[in-house]
């Protein structure tokens, strides 16, 4: 992998998160898990690059994120589709999700990540802010949420950009 400056990322980052699909991953060596994301973005915000993730808390991953001051978001080929899809519909807590997608961790200093990413976006938490149906403007997006299960959202800064060359 070598490592880039975010401003370097050639992925139109709207398109790699909603439409291709990202894995959000947090933890150690010890125990780690990953998710499928498809919300969220990039941008700059305090003058840094920074990546916007929701998670649900009652999502497997949710603990790990808010125990870890670091994260990963990587993104994959067309190929590792399945692989997206079984991590975005069956738990950590049930199976074991490296095995089951032949997906293959990769350990650093700050969080995991996978192997065959084509994109890893090193991601450290700045900020967390839980989402409320009070702050909601447009009354459409109640639709997203069935029974209060609301998103936190977490601003994190990206300190390293890898991309699998």
């Amino acid at each position: 992998m070598k490592i880039i400056s975010a401003f370097e990322i050639h992925d139109n980052l709207i398109n790699t998160i909603g439409k291709d699909w990202m894995l959000v991953t947090a933890g150690n060596r010890e125990k780690f898990n990953t998710m499928t994301v498809s919300w969220g973005g990039t941008g700059i915000l305090w003058n840094k690059p920074v990546a916007f993730t929701f998670i649900r808390p009652q999502r497997y991953t949710f603990d790990f994120i808010e125990n870890n001051q670091y994260f990963t978001m990587s993104a994959y080929g067309d190929e590792f589709r399945n692989a997206l899809k079984l991590c975005g519909t069956k738990s950590g807590r049930d199976i074991d999700k490296a095995k089951e997608t032949g997906l293959i961790p990769v350990f650093t200093e700050e969080a995991p990540y996978f192997e065959q990413a084509r994109l890893v976006l090193v991601c450290r938490k700045m900020y967390a802010q839980d989402l409320n149906e009070q702050s909601i403007i447009d009354s459409s997006i109640l639709n997203s949420y069935n029974g209060n299960d609301y998103h936190r959202m977490y601003v994190s800064e990206i300190v390293r950009v890898l991309v699998n060359e």
